[in-house]
């Protein structure tokens, strides 16, 4: 795939409605991230944002970097095939997939928040 192609946003109907339900539905560790800091970052970060095939979480263009929050289920080894699978898909659009786990949010929210921006630094000045 060549840098010029897009991911498609738009062809899934059905999945756009699905994204719709899970912005209104958060879970509390979503909602600690978007609006504690996703939501007030400089740089525009969707929820919710349907690509392809699926619907990532925290989705940020410019810096070409999907934000997966993982809960407890996803320790399972078919949940985590499931994982490697959509992380394969999405950096197939040259796009940078960052996992992080509920605990880590919950715990070490501020560490998060670091990361997160330097993954977001690190992408702009490729």
């Amino acid at each position: 795939m060549n840098n010029k192609e897009k991911p498609e946003f738009k062809n899934n109907k059905s999945l756009t409605q699905i994204a719709r339900v899970l912005r209104k539905n958060m879970t509390k560790e979503e909602k600690h991230l978007w609006y504690d800091f996703l939501s007030k970052y400089p740089i525009r970060i969707y929820r919710q944002r349907t690509i392809g095939k699926y619907i990532a979480d925290f989705y940020c263009a410019k810096a070409k970097l999907v934000i997966e929050l993982d809960g407890s289920q996803h320790g399972k080894a078919e949940i985590e095939m499931k994982d490697i699978e959509r992380t394969n898909y999405l950096s197939n659009f040259g796009l940078t997939v960052v996992r992080i786990p509920n605990y880590a949010i919950n715990n070490h929210f501020n560490e998060v928040c670091r990361y997160i921006d330097s993954l977001i630094v690190a992408n702009l000045k490729k």
